[in-house]
């Protein structure tokens, strides 16, 4: 352990000030880009589909939950405090409940069973890997 240190010690002592530029410049570029691509916005509105048309637009400001009517039975779609979730669902497993709250712009719940999708909706549409 006592020689890693000294050899750790050495590589600082002998690094330029070229180095140290080039260590500081991918610092700030790492946290520029993180800043950038990794952080999502908030959502304001949700979008209710049921299969293939959309049911419904709802803003997040808002108490609610949605009743939803698909080819299996109702779903109930809960709207509180800038988010939405699938709060009951006909379907087996119960994925979509299981999802919980979606807050981000972007993010999607879906019932496969019953057909009915949610997605939140900001300003911006974030990027989205079926665009690629």
């Amino acid at each position: 352990m006592l020689n890693f240190s000294h050899n750790l010690k050495l590589a600082v002592k002998s690094l330029r000030l070229g180095d140290w530029l080039v260590v500081a410049g991918s610092l700030i570029a790492i946290a520029y880009l993180f800043q950038t691509l990794w952080s999502s916005e908030h959502a304001t509105k949700v979008q209710i589909r049921l299969g293939d048309k959309i049911y419904a637009t709802y803003t997040l400001n808002q108490l609610r939950d949605v009743h939803v009517h698909g080819p299996i039975g109702t779903a109930v779609i809960s709207i509180a405090h800038g988010k939405a979730r699938f709060s009951k669902s006909p379907c087996h497993n119960q994925y979509c409940v299981h999802q919980g709250w979606l807050t981000r712009a972007g993010q999607a719940a879906i019932c496969l069973p019953n057909q009915i999708s949610l997605e939140l909706i900001g300003e911006n549409k974030p990027y989205d890997s079926l665009n690629y």
